[in-house]
């Protein structure tokens, strides 16, 4: 007795053994470029997370790779510290095998670190604008900022400024501040509000009708 299978069954069953087939951590396929994998060695670490064994012309043969592509890549990997070759007894006899170690422990520093805020200090926002490390002095510069009362934001809105107008320099920075202190900016709100009347000003005297003045 012979029993017709449908093609909805068959296709069901194929996706079954598909699915249960292998399983890629999704980190690894958001984050290969972190830990600068290319493509083509993402496809073979994927195939060692089925099968580890080093068997060089069985992966040749199921990735349709020369014996030259398959060691770069394998080669590419070691170097990058994802994968080792190691030996292992098996019978009495030995055998290599691929490793892959040092691929979950990055896996999970990449996990743990997506768990945590990076918080980007005032000092850090200066060393990225600024396009340099800091020197000693100009931490206690930025130090003595705060201790003087102005709040981070406020420096912040200083840098920006300075930047916006070419300018990488703290003594430019003093003089923005300290012009804001005596103009009673003591945050970013003042400042807006100082902003929006002088945009305000600037458009009353542009509109004013200074033909028909004395009419």
């Amino acid at each position: 007795m012979f029993i017709i299978l449908s093609g909805d069954f068959m296709t069901g069953k194929i996706i079954e053994i598909l699915q249960n087939n292998i399983v890629v951590p999704k980190i690894l396929l958001t984050n290969y470029k972190k830990l600068k994998i290319t493509s083509g060695e993402l496809i073979l670490l994927i195939y060692f997370l089925d099968n580890n064994d080093f068997d060089l012309e069985k992966i040749c043969a199921d990735l349709q790779l020369k014996n030259a592509e398959a060691l770069k890549l394998i080669d590419g990997l070691s170097k990058k510290d994802i994968i080792k070759l190691k030996k292992k007894m098996n019978n009495n006899v030995c055998e290599e095998y691929v490793c892959l170690d040092e691929l979950y422990n990055k896996l999970a520093l990449l996990l743990i670190n997506e768990d945590k805020k990076v918080e980007t200090t005032i000092y850090d926002e200066f060393e990225k604008e600024f396009g340099r490390t800091l020197s000693p002095m100009e931490y206690e510069i930025i130090g003595a900022y705060l201790e003087s009362g102005f709040t981070e934001e406020l420096i912040r809105a200083a840098l920006k400024e300075a930047i916006y107008n070419g300018v990488t320099s703290l003594r430019y920075i003093d003089r923005i501040l300290y012009d804001w202190k005596k103009k009673g900016i003591k945050n970013k709100e003042d400042l807006q509000n100082k902003n929006s009347k002088s945009a305000k000003t600037k458009k009353e005297v542009f509109d004013y009708d200074w033909l028909n003045e004395n009419d």
